[in-house]
C-alpha cells in the first residue's frame, strides 16, 4: 500500500501542508512581534509614567511641544544598548541646542539593573547627561507597546511619533530623521 502512487501523493501533501503550516506560524509570530512599534507611528506619544528621574525633574510630553524628542528604551546590561549609546549621546550633544531632547527610559532586564544606584553609577561612568526615567515597573515600556532593547521613538514638535528604530544600526537613517524633524516648522 505504501508504494502506491495515491499513498505517495497523500504523504507528500501532508509533508507540504506541515511545512506550509510552519511557515505561516513563523510569519504570523514575526508580524505580531514587530507590529506594536510600527503601530505607534502617527500616534501621539504617550506620557512617561515613571516617578523617578535622573538628570531631570519629571517631564511631560505636553510640556515638550516644539521640541523633537527621542524616547530610547535601554538598560545598562544590554550589549546592543551599549553599542547604540555613543550615537545617542552624540546626537544629544550635537542637536540639543537646536531643540532636540533624548529621554533614555531605563527598563531593566535583570534584577541588578533595577537598583537605582547601579544605574547612577553606569550613567556617571559613561557620561550620560540626558534625562533618564527609571521604568522598573515597565509602565512606560507598556504605554509604548515596546518589546525590545534598544528601541528609539522619534517624536515631532507636535508630540506625534514619526519614526521608530529597533535594535542596532540604521544610524545614518536615524540621524537623517532627526535632522528632518528639526527642520520642520
Amino acid at each position: 500500500m505504501s508504494g502506491t502512487p495515491g499513498f505517495r501523493m497523500l504523504r507528500q501533501t501532508c509533508v507540504s501542508l506541515r511545512w506550509l503550516g510552519i511557515v505561516v506560524v513563523v510569519l504570523l509570530v514575526g508580524w505580531l512581534t514587530l507590529r506594536p512599534a510600527d503601530a505607534m507611528i502617527g500616534k501621539p506619544a504617550p506620557n512617561i509614567a515613571n516617578p523617578t528621574w535622573l538628570n531631570s525633574a519629571p517631564l511631560r510630553m505636553a510640556d515638550l511641544r516644539g521640541k523633537v524628542v527621542m524616547v530610547e528604551f535601554w538598560t545598562f546590561g544590554c550589549h546592543n544598548c551599549r553599542n547604540v549609546e555613543p550615537y545617542v549621546k552624540e546626537w544629544y550633544r550635537h542637536y540639543a541646542d537646536q531643540g532636540f531632547l533624548v529621554i533614555g527610559v531605563h527598563s531593566p532586564e535583570f534584577s541588578h539593573e533595577r537598583e537605582i544606584e547601579n544605574v547612577k553609577r553606569y550613567m556617571k561612568e559613561h557620561d550620560i547627561r540626558f534625562p533618564v526615567p527609571i521604568d522598573n515597573e515597565f509602565s512606560t515600556w507598556n504605554r509604548y507597546g515596546n518589546r525590545y532593547w534598544p528601541a528609539m521613538y522619534l517624536i515631532d514638535k507636535r508630540g506625534i511619533i514619526r519614526y521608530v528604530r529597533i535594535g542596532e544600526g540604521g544610524y545614518s537613517e536615524t540621524e537623517r530623521q532627526i535632522q528632518a524633524l528639526l527642520a520642520e516648522g
